[in-house]
């Protein structure tokens, strides 16, 4: 019988692989981590069984409902509206030569503000260069990342590095600042040998989960300035870093690159998708624990219950393959797995957030979410948990959408424990989360009226060159190079 396959989540397993992953799941959800090891082996054992019979989210080939194969995504309907001329930028000066050093450059929202800003900064006078490093991205072909290969089409130098190919290029290359998004700490080593300041972005503060701030005290030191994403961001960091100078730490929020979100028609984009009158939420999400799609899932059967035409719909790059294949036992075993639709990566996220309702984001934790930035953009109403940016994407008053208590309790106190101890537990925000989501389907009316108004105030709120600037003026501030401000 060992050669006998059995179905597993809609994909064929051998017998001993599935039971052994069954065994594994049901580990994990009892709240104790099985050892790194065999957390790895079973990766590895899934992997080499095959990457597409073991991912557990399904590809973009069939539409939602009816499982009609999709044709290319619904074009323009026409310009980007008020709100996105670019401000016109007279810069004094050199220009400045700006090495962006960062990870894999794929589909995450830091390695977007990393795209964003190799394409746009050189309209401030300020010419770069991406170095990344690493290209190990699950079922992608990629070289580099997605992103990677796109900058690359359109003219932008993307090189991939290791220490040694780094130093040789900023020899060469005679950088004037450096703009570290992610990066390793061997660029540190490099800034300090070649003399060169360097930005350090900060996307969000699970990298300090449980770190030892005396070490990051010193370790800062080396950094010319820090960037966060959010207040909430600046605020935890300032709160583990009593050390360093709070002036060395500002807060540049990120914009909306208008180029990825198009004025789409909306019932084009539904009638694409297969929907008629259902209701829709929309999760853009990596399919991983920080996003926290299991208790998203868990939430919305609870709603589903109630309301019989809801469909969620989570879209995202499968980052881990264990977590996500729990999500996916979790959805089979629900009355609603029909409406539960877990799918790949979308490259047409313009196309979605057309057609979507509501943005759905229940995550541990966030810098600043450009998902559900994009989606206002869009003129969808979110659905965010207590995480970086979403208070100041959202605002107290209800007028853009609804922001709930953090899954793990405190958004000031999110670590990997506190994860661990509810992520496949009831969740504090359970209750909170279902109410949100039920205001969101029972006014749906009220959000489609006023979806223009919010699509033109985010317009200006989250305008590109809001970022661009920020950045800009802290690069131009600490490079290396005689300079003068530019003038808005």
């Amino acid at each position: 019988m060992s050669d006998v396959s059995r179905e597993k989540d809609g994909r064929r397993f051998p017998p001993l692989l599935g039971r052994s992953l069954d065994l594994l799941l049901s580990v994990q959800r009892s709240r104790w981590s099985p050892p790194a090891p065999v957390r790895r082996l079973a990766r590895h054992a899934l992997v080499r069984h095959g990457r597409k019979s073991a991912t557990p989210v399904d590809p973009w080939d069939t539409s939602l409902l009816g499982g009609r194969t999709l044709g290319p995504p619904p074009v323009s309907a026409g310009t980007s509206g008020p709100g996105t001329s670019p401000v016109v930028i007279e810069v004094d000066g050199p220009r400045v030569r700006c090495v962006i050093a960062t990870g894999v450059l794929d589909v995450g929202g830091s390695d977007e503000v990393v795209a964003f800003l190799a394409r746009r900064l050189p309209e401030h006078g300020i010419d770069t260069t991406v170095l990344c490093t690493g290209s190990a991205i699950p079922h992608s072909r990629h070289e580099g990342g997605r992103l990677a290969t796109m900058l690359r089409s359109e003219g932008v130098t993307v090189e991939e590095v290791t220490p040694q190919s780094a130093d040789r290029m900023l020899q060469a290359q005679g950088a004037d600042v450096i703009s570290a998004h992610g990066a390793p700490d061997w660029w540190l080593d490099l800034a300090r040998r070649h003399e060169i300041p360097l930005v350090e972005t900060l996307h969000g503060m699970h990298s300090y989960f449980d770190a030892d701030w005396d070490a990051e005290a010193i370790r800062s030191q080396g950094v010319a300035c820090l960037i966060a994403v959010s207040e909430l961001v600046r605020r935890q960091y300032l709160s583990g870093n009593r050390r360093i100078d709070p002036s060395r730490v500002v807060t540049v929020p990120n914009s909306v690159d208008p180029g990825r979100i198009p004025p789409l028609d909306r019932a084009a984009a539904r009638r694409w998708l297969g929907l008629e009158d259902e209701f829709l939420f929309v999760t853009l999400a990596r399919h991983c624990l920080q996003k926290n799609t299991y208790g998203t899932v868990m939430a919305f059967a609870e709603l589903a219950a109630s309301r019989p035409s809801v469909h969620l719909l989570i879209a995202g790059r499968g980052d881990d393959d264990l977590y996500a294949h729990q999500v996916r036992r979790l959805r089979d075993r629900l009355p609603c797995r029909d409406r539960i639709h877990l799918r790949d990566h979308a490259p047409f996220p313009g196309a979605l957030l057309a057609a979507a309702d509501a943005f759905l984001l229940n995550s541990y934790f966030e810098g600043w979410s450009l998902a559900s930035m994009e989606a206002l953009y869009a003129g969808v109403p979110v659905v965010l948990s207590d995480v970086g940016g979403a208070r100041e994407q959202v605002g107290e008053n209800g007028m853009r959408g609804h922001v709930v208590t953090n899954p793990a309790g405190d958004p000031l106190a999110v670590n990997w424990r506190s994860i661990r101890d509810t992520l496949y537990a009831a969740q504090p925000n359970r209750d909170e989360l279902v109410a949100a989501m039920r205001s969101m389907v029972d006014q749906r009316d009220d959000w489609l009226t006023r979806r223009e108004e919010l699509r033109t105030e985010s317009m200006a709120r989250f305008h590109p060159d809001r970022a661009l600037l920020g950045h800009a003026r802290v690069l131009r501030r600490v490079a290396r190079v005689e300079h003068a401000e530019p003038r808005a």
